[in-house]
C-alpha cells in the first residue's frame, strides 16, 4: 500500500490493519514518532494525517493511505527547525524526552487553531499527552514561547 509521509511517498508492505506506528518506525525508518501505550492514551505516537493530530498506534495503515502524514521529522524545512521544535530547544522542555515527539505535533496543531492560545486552552489542548516527567509547566511556557516565534515567521514556515 501507499504512504504518503512528509511529502514523499512509499510503497509499504503492510496489511491494512497494521498500527501506522509500525509503518512508520520499521518501513519507512522515521523513529521519532514514538511507541507508548499501544492505546491511543499517551499521545507519545501522535502524527499529522491531513492537517489533524492521530495517534499512530491504533491508526490503521489502510485507513490513510494516499493521505498526507506528517511525522516529527516532518516539520523540519531545509534543515531549520519548525518554529514549535524551535522553542522545545530554547525553552529546554525534555527531561527524558519520551513524549516531546507527540507533545510538539500536537502543540503544532493548537496553534494552527488558535495562534496566541490561554494557559486554559494548552493545558486542555495538551492534556491528552502525558509526560512521566511531569514538564507540564515548561511544556506551557513553551507553547507561549512556540506562539511568539510563530507570529514572527514567514507564513511558509507556519505550515
Amino acid at each position: 500500500m501507499k504512504l504518503v509521509v512528509n511529502g514523499n511517498s512509499y510503497e509499504v508492505p503492510c496489511p491494512a490493519d497494521t498500527p501506522l506506528l509500525w509503518a512508520l518506525r520499521e518501513e519507512v525508518g522515521l523513529t521519532g514518532t514514538k511507541f507508548g501505550c499501544g492505546k491511543a492514551l499517551c499521545g507519545a505516537c501522535t502524527v499529522h494525517v491531513d492537517g489533524e493530530p492521530k495517534r499512530s498506534c491504533v491508526t490503521p495503515c489502510g485507513d490513510v493511505v494516499d493521505k498526507a502524514i506528517i511525522t516529527i521529522e516532518g516539520l523540519v524545512r531545509d534543515s531549520v527547525l519548525h518554529p514549535v521544535q524551535q522553542a522545545w530547544v530554547e525553552e529546554n522542555v525534555p527531561q527524558c524526552g519520551y513524549c516531546q515527539a507527540g507533545q510538539i505535533m500536537t502543540a503544532v496543531v493548537l496553534l494552527r487553531a488558535k495562534p496566541q492560545p490561554t494557559d486554559a486552552e494548552i493545558d486542555d489542548a495538551m492534556s491528552a499527552n502525558l509526560c512521566r516527567c511531569g514538564t507540564y509547566p515548561r511544556i506551557r511556557k513553551t507553547v507561549h514561547r512556540a506562539a511568539e516565534l510563530l507570529a514572527a515567521a514567514p507564513p511558509a514556515v507556519t505550515k
